[in-house]
């Protein structure tokens, strides 16, 4: 369950956001194409990467080609 500070953030952030101005930001610019399609890019690859991590972690362990379960009242 969310603790009740991060609800009342949560109900805050509009209400900061729309304090800010618009202008306040010097020396930013619009993304070149290329970089956005390099940050794409990277981010597409670090997802395989972690998802190949996942695959890899959760195989499970296998000896001698028998797989063993663990049922409770027998054996």
């Amino acid at each position: 369950m969310t603790p009740p500070g991060h609800i009342l953030l949560l109900l805050l952030l509009p209400a900061a956001a729309a304090q800010m101005s618009t202008g306040s930001c010097s020396g930013c610019g619009p993304l070149s194409p290329l970089l956005l399609a390099g940050l794409v890019a990277a981010d597409a690859i670090m997802s395989l990467i972690i998802v190949g991590g996942v695959l890899v972690c959760a195989r499970p362990a296998q000896e001698n080609d028998k797989i063993y379960i663990n049922v409770p009242g027998r054996g």
